[in-house]
């Protein structure tokens, strides 16, 4: 029996193989990295000629990756982040680096050390434009995932990887407090999750770590199973701060922020519970090693080491 050659599946053949496994469809995957449904047909064929296995199967949803296919696609991520690696080792012995870096920002700005941020990639990599982006959590990493970000802040929750497609750099620990208007002691103070859902509650948009953090506690198959009364829906931070202060519901606010509102105005921070986050800083992970994108993580571990 003849030997597959596994040593001739070119770089744009595992490009397309992981595309459409990620996407599920091959017209997705043709938009996704630019090309012709029939270019990326081609190349996922040319890769099962070269591995002798089927990759694929079609169901009536579009393509499902077979067991061969799974086994494979961790090692094309791996071989893809090694062809970045080895972009930027060559890239490396360039004195200059050039380009554009599109930045996902969130929260505020002294928050995530963003001025910092900057002024250290602007000493080390001059050449280096930058253009900011403020969103949503979620926003930003659906952004860099569809390639309109290079690079973004990211709330991630402990135990809940946004997955092998990316490169996470952790930065910082912290919790979220449940705020409640001045007057609220008795309804949130000694309370729990069970007991704060009677409460009516502000919402906000699925792309928010907010969300994410209270589907943990709320809603079919949580903590408590329980769905609260929602009141209003808000995106902005300082909206959602103001409609506490004026006694419309409880929100979650960052713990440094809910213990300085409940000194200087008053409001009351729920005692016996919290959720952890960890603000990350995220790109794709076969995209780590572009000079302009690794120029942006050597000047974020300068200010967050």
């Amino acid at each position: 029996m003849k030997t597959p050659a596994l040593g001739q599946a070119d770089p744009q053949a595992l490009r397309a193989f992981v595309a459409v496994a990620r996407e599920g469809n091959v017209s997705r995957a043709a938009q996704r990295l630019h090309l012709s449904q029939p270019a990326v047909s081609l190349q996922l064929k040319a890769l099962s000629e070269a591995t002798g296995l089927q990759l694929f199967t079609r169901t009536p949803k579009g393509m499902a990756l077979t067991q061969d296919g799974a086994a494979l696609l961790p090692l094309a991520d791996k071989a893809l982040s090694a062809l970045a690696d080895f972009g930027q080792a060559a890239a490396a012995l360039h004195h200059t680096v050039r380009g554009t870096l599109r930045i996902g920002t969130i929260l505020d700005p002294e928050f995530t050390r963003l001025g910092a941020f900057l002024k250290a990639l602007v000493e080390s990599a001059p050449q280096i434009g930058t253009e900011l982006r403020q969103g949503m959590s979620g926003d930003v990493l659906a952004q860099v995932t569809r390639g309109d970000l290079d690079v973004g802040f990211f709330l991630d929750l402990p135990d809940d990887p946004a997955g092998v497609p990316y490169r996470l750099r952790p930065l910082a620990r912290f919790s979220y407090r449940v705020l409640a208007p001045a007057g609220w002691g008795p309804q949130v103070r000694g309370k729990d999750w069970k007991a704060l859902a009677a409460l009516p509650w502000l919402a906000t948009p699925a792309a928010s770590a907010h969300h994410r953090l209270l589907r943990r506690v709320f809603g079919p198959g949580s903590l408590t199973g329980l769905e609260p009364r929602r009141v209003a829906l808000v995106d902005q931070e300082a909206s959602m701060l103001d409609l506490v202060k004026s006694g419309v519901g409880l929100s979650l606010v960052r713990d440094a922020i809910a213990m300085r509102e409940a000194q200087a105005r008053g409001l009351v921070v729920a005692d016996r519970v919290a959720l952890d986050c960890d603000l990350s800083f995220v790109c794709l992970a076969a995209r780590a090693g572009e000079p302009v994108i690794a120029s942006a993580l050597a000047a974020l571990d300068s200010v967050w080491a």
